[in-house]
């Protein structure tokens, strides 16, 4: 028989990490219920929606909430403390048996209410990480983040470029250049383009009727780019969740917005959709066509569109504000171009805003 009826776990999991599960997964076991209160500033960067949706995708047994607490923090003063627990009690007003907190204030906040304290490993010696520190250094705490998070937080960069300008060759290129950092960055990850796996399957399925099929014979219908760009995705957040800091991508879905005027001769809105719905990159780099020999590898064709796509990309990266580089010339020259960039971007940090300071 489990001790407590009803358990509670309160905080603000910003972002969460190896040492809140720990906290949740104690409670979990000494308690018929638990719920877990995630609390969050309007100053703060990671939206309260998303700590919720990964606090409940760890801890699925767990009743999981989430409430908006812009109240300051001052531990000495029973106002403040009354403002709190309006915000708690409104979000878990039935009675709450047991309060499990690795903080000093856990006594205070279990007798407001009612409850007992249980106190889980306050000096974080199981796990030696705290929510401070994975603001201030991701990359030093990125081994106490579940994989979402990671996901959430891993800086993606696109390369993206017309046909036969040397993307692939790229990504591939810069995820060798970070994994030979070591320690976390070994296990830097680039991500193919599906659309080039789908094309492959079309040819294939075209040449199993008609063996003398060739890539002029495909046809694409505008049906076929929204699946394209929604596997683009799904492929890109997995892979996030498991590799590096970084993650390379050859193309994304805001790339398949144009190379679906590249096939069908105009603009999808359910495309442009899917590519709104994409997790947050960070960096494109577009390759350009000029001195990059056009190789034909049977899924190519019309060598004399690279410029449109070249320039089409470039206005729809302008015109969308996103960061992007030109990358030019051999292809030592363009990974070392790559390079300073992804490296600049990285020296710029998480940027996470602190919660409310707490008074002292």
């Amino acid at each position: 028989m489990k001790r407590h009826q009803h358990g509670l776990v309160l905080g603000k999991f910003y972002p969460p990490h190896a040492g809140h599960h720990h906290l949740v997964r104690t409670a979990a076991a000494h308690c018929e219920r638990l719920t877990v209160l995630v609390c969050a500033a309007s100053v703060e960067t990671i939206p309260l929606a998303e700590r919720v949706r990964w606090m409940r995708a760890a801890h699925p047994d767990a009743r999981v909430l989430g409430a908006v607490d812009d109240i300051g923090v001052d531990l000495h003063d029973p106002v403040i403390w009354d403002a709190h627990m309006a915000v708690f009690r409104g979000a878990v007003p039935e009675r709450v048996d047991a309060v499990f907190t690795s903080e000093s204030y856990g006594d205070e906040l279990a007798r407001r209410f009612g409850a007992e304290h249980v106190l889980v490993d306050l000096d974080r010696t199981l796990f030696p990480v705290s929510g401070t520190a994975v603001r201030k250094d991701p990359v030093g705490s990125w081994d106490f983040l579940d994989a979402p998070v990671r996901a959430w937080l891993t800086r993606r960069v696109v390369v993206l470029g017309a046909e036969s300008t040397g993307t692939t060759t790229l990504a591939r290129a810069l995820a060798a250049h970070y994994r030979a950092r070591g320690g976390v960055w070994a296990r830097t990850r680039w991500v193919e383009e599906y659309g080039r796996e789908y094309s492959e399957g079309k040819l294939a399925a075209l040449r199993a009727r008609y063996p003398q099929a060739c890539w002029e014979d495909v046809e694409f219908g505008s049906d076929e780019f929204p699946v394209i760009a929604e596997r683009q995705n799904e492929r890109e957040n997995a892979a996030a969740g498991l590799g590096s800091p970084v993650l390379f991508c050859d193309t994304d879905s805001f790339a398949t917005t144009v190379w679906h005027e590249r096939y069908v001769g105009r603009r999808d809105p359910r495309v442009d959709a899917v590519a709104e719905r994409a997790a947050a990159h960070h960096l494109w780099l577009l390759t350009d066509h000029e001195g990059v020999p056009f190789e034909d590898d049977g899924l190519r064709d019309e060598e004399e569109l690279r410029p449109w796509m070249t320039d089409r990309f470039r206005a729809e990266l302008t015109r969308t504000g996103r960061e992007f580089i030109e990358v030019r010339g051999p292809h030592e020259e363009r990974l070392a171009t790559a390079v300073a960039a992804v490296d600049a971007l990285l020296d710029r940090g998480w940027e996470l805003a602190d919660p409310l300071p707490e008074r002292r």
